[in-house]
């Protein structure tokens, strides 16, 4: 469970420019109504709640939006009701995708996420079919201003599984099981992360190395990242450095 990423950074690097538009405010907005609705709209005693404030918070979702979306999660005012929904499928060149979304129409999701698969040269597959090739795990991330051998020890010592140096980030990667205690307990060690949410990593990457494939793959890859209802897409590639910057999505 260790190992530098390309995949990794891309989607780092992404998050920063997608935080700035619209839609991201949707998706965490989403997010906070189902915690709410789930959990209450007391963070102190729904983690889910929690974490989903502290990523909203650190994208710039302001605080009156924020609220709002809790609200209505609890019932106070609007009739928004979104369901969780997993698709699977292949990008070009037998890349696995695993697409998470939150939706109030699954048919208009369902439709949406087959379209863009099928014009970026992929298929959507059936449950399960791409989804064993990832492990699901919790991820908590942290500046590099953090100390990374105070941080290695402390998550070691709260029984994380890893701490990944990225390239403008540290992660410490836990198991589902583990997470809450490991995200509370790093708080109360002085740490406090940037963000903190369950991951899919993949157990094996592709390396692209053809461009037009590459091309294919980041195309599907941003189309999906674009709809409304997908929180998250994951995907079991890395693509060469020389390859990357001759890229046009």
């Amino acid at each position: 469970m260790s190992g530098h990423s390309k995949w990794s950074t891309i989607k780092h690097k992404k998050a920063k420019t997608d935080s700035q538009r619209a839609v991201v405010f949707q998706k965490y907005s989403r997010e906070l109504i189902v915690a709410a609705r789930l959990g209450g709209p007391d963070p102190a005693g729904n983690f889910r709640l929690r974490t989903a404030i502290d990523k909203a918070k650190a994208a710039g979702l302001p605080n009156d939006n924020i609220k709002r979306a809790i609200d209505k999660g609890a019932g106070a005012g609007g009739s928004e009701s979104y369901e969780e929904l997993t698709y699977e499928g292949y990008a070009a060149g037998g890349v696995a995708v695993v697409v998470e979304a939150m939706t109030d129409n699954r048919n208009r999701t369902a439709g949406d996420v087959r379209s863009i698969f099928t014009k970026f040269n992929g298929n959507l597959g059936e449950s399960n079919c791409v989804s064993w090739m990832f492990d699901k795990k919790g991820s908590i991330e942290f500046g590099t201003d953090v100390d990374f051998n105070s941080l290695f020890e402390a998550a070691i010592n709260l029984d994380a599984e890893d701490v990944q140096e990225e390239e403008d980030c540290y992660k410490v990667i836990t198991s589902v099981e583990n997470f809450q205690s490991v995200v509370e307990g790093l708080e109360a060690a002085g740490f406090k992360s940037s963000s903190a949410e369950f991951t899919r990593i993949p157990q094996n990457n592709i390396e692209v190395t053809d461009l037009k494939t590459a091309t294919s793959i980041m195309r599907l890859i941003d189309r999906l990242e674009e709809l409304d209802d997908v929180q998250n897409v994951y995907a079991n590639f890395d693509i060469p450095d020389e390859i990357l910057q001759q890229l046009e999505v």
